[in-house]
């Protein structure tokens, strides 16, 4: 009985054991050295490249107008700071950073890892791609730097770490993978296709470099996907290639980057369209107008074709198309595979940047209007770029700043295009000078905001 027992017991313990056998792919380090593997070797020879960027702006409060009458209607002075990351690209001070980190400050700091605090100016921002690159003057100093490693895409699977100052403890290094690749629709970046990765990226870690095993900097850490504001394991980089165009234009003078412009407006392709076109998936864009002159039209791209990838890389949305273009230089020839009558054909673009007619005339309106103070420009695939919207819905002008308390308070917003004023059609910023200079007891204004058209009747 004893020995039956005794069987039983080992039959179970052997059950409960057999399961967690170690395989031969994932064992204990057979070996001392094996053991010691670590980042740490990457960390030394990049974490001194990356800095802390701190930026401060003084925002006029109103104050609340009960309390305003023991304070005889003053406003209030209130001062916001932001803390991000950056990376120092250049030995004699030259940092790249996320444009959100230092947008509207009035004053930037940077402190490197050495614990020593610089002013900083900016050398150009791009609020397009979120991207800034700042200079501090390091007296002759070499600093210590970090490559921009644009020449290899990241794949997914790849080792990455990401390093930065979350929640401003001080520098910390998070590891991870690459996740997935041009992801769009995340972040207030018009030029998105993301590097996804599972490092742990935090506020505070934006600007900070996404780094390879080769100590080089392969993206800009910008934007989480989270429901608590901290890490959920879905974090988006900038790639390098963006980064690298933003900084040559940096350390060329420019004051904006210069980026070709395809001169077709697209839409997604969906199940039962891609099916239309003879596709097998929804893979591609099909393009629904085009811009006159434009590079587009010069390569012989036509309304309905299918425009599947360039320069052998996938295209899945206008963003993708956008970044695909936008990323090379004026002049580059690119490779489009496009669908057109079920065919498949190879298209040749030379990338070109955007036409700049009309010249953008740019004016600040002044007098007694609705529109004092106001900051308006002509429409211009070149003006739609910089100011991010799109010229082929673009009627009348637009405007482009709010300096008035007038045009504030009768809600008028940077982005709306002045279509018409007092039964004329505004089609230039000289029609909507020409036409305030008329004397008039009132105003009728119809205003274009996005797909809104809105009527408005304002008295002199």
């Amino acid at each position: 009985m004893k020995s039956r027992l005794l069987a039983t017991i080992s039959l179970v313990l052997t059950s409960l054991i057999s399961p967690v056998v170690v395989s031969a792919e994932t064992r204990v380090p057979p070996d001392v050295v094996t053991m010691k593997m670590s980042f740490a070797p990457i960390v030394r020879r990049t974490a001194p490249a990356v800095v802390n960027v701190y930026s401060r702006r003084v925002v006029r409060q109103q104050l609340d107008p009960f309390w305003s009458l023991f304070a005889g209607g003053m406003a209030r002075d209130r001062v916001e700071q932001s803390l991000g990351s950056g990376s120092i690209v250049r030995a004699d001070g030259v940092i790249l950073t996320n444009h959100h980190n230092i947008a509207g400050a009035q004053e930037v700091r940077v402190a490197t890892a050495d614990c020593r605090e610089w002013p900083a100016t900016v050398l150009l921002d791009d609020a397009r791609a979120d991207l800034a690159v700042l200079k501090v003057d390091t007296k002759g100093e070499k600093l210590p730097v970090i490559a921009i490693d644009d020449a290899v895409s990241p794949q997914v699977g790849d080792l990455v770490l990401a390093i930065g100052d979350p929640f401003g403890v001080g520098q910390t290094v998070t590891n991870g993978i690459v996740s997935a690749l041009a992801r769009s629709g995340v972040g207030g970046n018009d030029y998105a296709s993301f590097i996804q990765t599972d490092a742990s990226i935090n506020p505070g870690n934006s600007g900070g470099p996404l780094v390879n095993m080769n100590g080089d900097m392969i993206g800009v850490n910008t934007a989480i996907v989270s429901s608590s504001g901290a890490s959920a394991g879905i974090g988006f980089a900038i790639p390098a290639v963006m980064a690298r165009q933003v900084v040559d234009a940096a350390l060329h003078g420019d004051k904006a980057v210069s980026r070709p412009w395809f001169g077709a407006r697209t839409q997604p392709l969906t199940d039962e369209m891609a099916k239309s076109f003879g596709l097998s998936s929804p893979q591609g864009v099909v393009v629904t107008d085009i811009w006159p002159g434009g590079s587009a039209e010069r390569a012989g791209v036509a309304r309905g074709d299918v425009i599947v990838s360039v320069d052998g890389e996938p295209v899945n949305d206008g963003v993708g198309l956008t970044y695909r273009i936008a990323t090379r230089r004026p002049g580059d020839v690119l490779a489009l595979d496009i669908r057109r009558n079920g065919q498949s054909r190879a298209v040749r673009l030379t990338a070109q940047t955007a036409p700049a007619t009309p010249p953008a005339d740019k004016r600040v309106i002044d007098g007694r209007n609705p529109f004092s103070g106001v900051t308006v420009v002509n429409v211009s695939p070149a003006s739609a770029q910089q100011y991010g919207v799109d010229p082929f819905v673009a009627q009348g002008v637009l405007v482009t700043d709010i300096g008035g308390a007038y045009a504030q308070s009768i809600g008028l917003q940077a982005g709306d295009f002045i279509r018409q004023l007092n039964g004329q059609k505004i089609s230039t910023t000289a029609d909507l000078a020409a036409v305030l200079a008329v004397p008039t007891h009132g105003w009728t204004i119809a205003i274009q905001r996005g797909e809104q058209t809105i009527n408005a009747r304002f008295s002199g």
